[in-house]
């Protein structure tokens, strides 16, 4: 089935993989190929320290997260719009109900992405 003309096509979400993460990574937000790197080689020496891979599960997990995240501009802008106004928010019910909505859009993108306690 072909998606509608008004939207736009949408890149898969990659594996719960680095590699497979930062291909997608580089195409729909290579800004943030300098800090998945910086964050890859933190959680490598990591799981070396303490001989234990959950660093690097922990990692490609967030980072899943990320890409489920960038992979849908509108969901990126929408995201950035309340983290702004989280840090102008005085009133506490409005600001509680900012934190719900970007909870919210992370959950979805835990869920896209196969990660967390909906994938489990």
């Amino acid at each position: 089935m072909s998606q509608p003309a008004h939207e736009p096509t949408v890149v898969p979400q990659p594996p719960v993989q680095a590699e497979a993460i930062r291909i997608v990574l580089a195409q729909v937000a290579p800004h943030l190929l300098p800090q998945f790197d910086q964050d890859r080689a933190a959680a490598t020496a990591r799981a070396r320290a303490e001989t234990s891979p959950t660093p690097l599960r922990v990692f490609a997990e967030a980072w899943a997260v990320e890409v489920a995240i960038a992979r849908h501009p509108e969901t990126v802008a929408r995201l950035r719009e309340l983290e702004a106004a989280a840090v102008e928010e005085t009133d506490l019910r409005a600001a509680m109900e900012i934190s719900a909505e970007i909870s919210g859009i992370r959950r979805a993108a835990a869920a896209e992405a196969g990660v967390g306690g909906a994938a489990r």
